[in-house]
């Protein structure tokens, strides 16, 4: 950087650290619209299935394409933030997520929607580690706490609010609407950043390429083999062995992009001594639980609402109204709290009545079980994950310097779209599996195009034992979190 362009990049960043909360809002923006992509098409999927004469598969990868292409170039993204600055790449892929939600509602075949929903994927793997690198930068230490905790109840309310959204754009405008929604969102977010986000000084080491290709390829290997797990055909022996030995592949490059990094004596993509913060490990091992349970609920939800229950996409996607209500409520006030409590308290707190609300609503989910008492483990879910998001970010980078801010981020939302991609994949296993189980030869009287028709009573009754338990398995996940966040120390913002 030259000594003017550096002046006026420090400049620019004096003038706006006195006002960072702007920065934040202008940032969420954008944030929020992407995170609500990762669930909004779950409620979209039959009615994709109908008008665009797609196959389960094909239905299946609109979702698996933007997981996919949001998931694997993370940890990239974080880095390049560090290299070129974190508002110029978030801007550019603002405006490739933008352009590309309105290709994804102009096409007429399910083929180019999974294509602009990779494009889709790409824009969002730019902007996210960006927010979190900018928060770490501008903030001062006593308020990250409540700045992280709107952060994190953010992504909180998106992935939740996703299938509401869904259900009222679907069953008033069409599925065409769950993406042009994002254009005018896109529009005032690039405005908002381009006002209210400083420049920001850069790391100009050079950029470690072998890194990029070995965490790219590895990540992609082990996420898509997760993925299409449930697609393969297992009863045959290629289906098996040629998932496990993606996957395996997948682990052995990713080996090797770590040993790289060890001996890199360059600028590596991922500077292993982050994880010398017992905090910034714990939190990366939670989130990767966390973004299992978030991701794998809202499948088995969603097909027991429309399927078990007969509820119309809008009414189904209602039920997670309570939790997205409580995140927000409850996104201020838990904030003040990260700032003072340990963070063991407060995630230990949050992950255990997350856990709790999830095996309530495991034993809700039958044919008869008034709305009423399906919507209490629902408000418990809201009011657990705000004492979660918040935390788990704050403590992930609260001990790391501002320049290692951008590589630190991209491995936490690394870590938590893998978790995520992974939550995916095992809940498609495992819905598949038990309806086999539970419906036997019925199972023909259920395909996703049936949701919301009037099925036989035995078929409803098996469909909503199998998602019932369909959910244990991401109630056990966040019960496993509880464990590792005994790990917390108490973090350097809170030392006096």
């Amino acid at each position: 950087m030259s000594a003017p362009e550096h002046t006026a990049v420090k400049a620019a960043t004096e003038q706006q650290e006195s006002r960072p909360w702007p920065a934040l809002w202008a940032l969420v923006i954008g944030f929020f619209m992407i995170l609500v992509d990762t669930t909004i098409v779950s409620v979209a999927t039959p009615t994709i299935i109908s008008e665009l004469n797609a196959g389960v598969a094909e239905a299946i990868w609109v979702s698996s394409a933007y997981l996919l292409a949001y998931a694997v170039p993370l940890l990239i993204m974080g880095r390049m933030g560090d290299r070129y600055g974190p508002k110029k790449v978030y801007l550019a892929g603002l405006v490739i997520f933008t352009l590309s939600s309105l290709a994804c509602g102009l096409v007429g075949s399910v083929t180019p929607l999974i294509i602009a929903r990779v494009v889709q994927g790409l824009g969002a793997s730019m902007m996210t580690p960006q927010t979190m690198a900018t928060i770490t930068r501008l903030f001062p230490a006593n308020e990250r706490g409540k700045a992280m905790a709107i952060w994190g109840a953010v992504a909180g309310i998106a992935t939740l609010i996703g299938p509401v959204l869904g259900g009222l754009l679907l069953d008033s405008l069409g599925w065409e609407w769950i993406f042009f929604i994002n254009v005018p969102v896109g529009v005032i977010g690039f405005i908002a950043v381009v006002k209210y986000v400083p420049l920001m000084p850069v790391n100009n080491h050079r950029f470690d390429w072998l890194g990029v290709a070995l965490s790219a390829v590895g990540l992609f290997c082990i996420v898509f083999g997760l993925q299409e797990a449930d697609t393969f055909q297992w009863g045959q022996i290629w289906g098996p062995i040629t998932v496990i030995s993606l996957i395996v592949f997948g682990i052995v490059v990713m080996v090797g992009f770590v040993v790289w990094q060890k001996f890199n004596r360059g600028e590596p993509l991922l500077p292993l001594e982050l994880f010398a913060d017992r905090n910034f490990t714990v939190s990366n091992i939670a989130i990767v639980l966390v973004g299992f349970s978030v991701t794998a609920m809202p499948f088995a939800l969603m097909i027991w609402a429309q399927a078990a229950r007969g509820f119309s996409p809008t009414q189904a996607a209602l039920l997670s109204a309570p939790t997205a209500l409580m995140s927000l409520v409850l996104a201020r006030p838990v904030g003040n709290l990260v700032d003072r409590v340990h963070p063991r308290v407060l995630a230990t707190l949050g992950c255990a009545m997350w856990s709790a609300a999830l095996f309530g609503l495991v034993a809700v989910m039958n044919t008869s079980s008034p709305v009423w008492l399906i919507l209490l483990p629902m408000t418990l879910l809201g009011v657990s994950s705000s004492f979660v998001w918040g935390p788990l970010s704050t403590a992930a980078t609260g001990n790391l310097p501002p320049l290692r801010a951008g590589a630190g981020s991209g491995v936490y939302n690394t870590a938590r779209q893998v978790g995520a991609v992974m939550g995916s994949a095992v809940i498609a296993t495992l819905i598949s599996s038990r309806i086999a189980a539970n419906l036997g030869s019925d199972g023909a009287d259920f395909s996703p195009t049936s949701m919301g028709t009037d099925l036989p009573e035995h078929v409803r009754e098996g469909l909503a034992t199998a998602m019932s338990q369909a959910v244990l398995v991401p109630a056990i996940a966040i019960g496993v979190a509880v464990i590792v966040v005994q790990f917390y120390k108490r973090p350097a913002y809170q030392e006096d």
